[in-house]
């Protein structure tokens, strides 16, 4: 791999372990999700990067994919498990980490078991290593100490502006998943729940990203302003309607523009996940990256 995109995968993972650090910090009782979001997101960019998506803030049995939007009322609760799932990336090479905190002791051991489900996996991380082998250790982990992995949520690689760029990682022992880890970067990231282990969509999406091709409609004015920012800030990583605010003159109006691209088939959306019990999440994760024989943990 060249020595200036690892400088940059490097650069990526840096900010991203220390804004998540500093982000959990930073969290408690009673703060708005908002107020924390947009402190994650001017932290990435006051250090050098951009956020490879928004911040995901996700509460107890949201296991992924909510982000505030704009006029956000809504504050972390006592006694919640809260995940902050960050991406960093330097010209479109990302980082992905993830990190839970509890205010609430009777969760601290569901914490753990993600948490050393996590290091046990890093531990075994290396170039032609099976996924399958990756997602065996997780499963027994996490279930070891009482809980259960989330079965269809997994670890991903990624490629340039691209987060999830096609091949998965388990949180389960798939014995079907073969493929060996190979240069490239990755995401490893064990889902623990008290549920049943799997996540349903919900009705709420706060998360877009552009999907690929020209529109098949005409875009009104708007529209295509947004587009074409969004296209040449970010290609096709995704954004929220926060990073759009100052492009439309009323939240109304911005909804309405994006529920538009949405119809046209030009925006695809992200909704909400949550555990199909209701069962209480949490969520660790790093980026690797593997150049040669080399194993980097850029988030570490």
């Amino acid at each position: 791999m060249d020595e200036d995109i690892i400088k940059k995968y490097v650069k990526a993972g840096d900010i991203a372990k220390r804004v998540r650090t500093e982000a959990a910090k930073k969290s408690k009782p009673g703060m708005k999700l908002v107020e924390l979001a947009n402190y994650i997101e001017q932290r990435i960019r006051e250090l050098g990067g951009e956020p490879a998506f928004p911040v995901n803030l996700s509460v107890n049995n949201i296991a992924a994919h909510y982000t505030p939007v704009i006029d956000d009322e809504a504050t972390i609760p006592d006694n919640a498990v809260l995940k902050i799932d960050i991406g960093v990336h330097v010209d479109g090479y990302i980082a992905d980490t993830a990190i839970s905190v509890t205010f609430n002791p009777a969760y601290e051991s569901l914490l753990e078991a993600s948490e050393k489900a996590l290091e046990r996996a890093l531990e075994i991380v290396k170039p032609g290593v099976k996924v399958s082998e990756i997602g065996k250790i997780i499963e027994e982990t996490i279930v070891s100490m009482g809980y259960k992995p989330i079965r269809n949520l997994t670890g991903h690689s990624m490629d340039r502006y691209i987060i999830h760029s096609g091949l998965t990682i388990p949180n389960y022992w798939d014995k079907s998943a073969g493929w060996r880890l190979t240069n490239g970067a990755y995401a490893i990231e064990p889902f623990a729940t008290t549920g049943i282990g799997l996540v349903r969509e919900d009705n709420v999406v706060t998360i877009f990203s552009l999907r690929t091709g020209k529109p098949r409609t005409r875009l009104s004015f708007t529209e295509k302003k947004i587009v074409d920012y969004v296209w040449n800030t970010r290609k096709r990583l995704p954004f929220c309607e926060r990073w759009l605010k100052s492009m439309v003159s009323s939240l109304d109006g911005l909804r309405n523009t994006i529920s538009g691209l949405i119809r046209k088939g030009v925006v695809t959306v992200y909704p909400v996940l949550v555990e199909k019990t209701n069962g209480i999440v949490a969520q660790f994760e790093h980026t690797i990256l593997i150049s040669g024989k080399d194993v980097i943990v850029t988030t570490l």
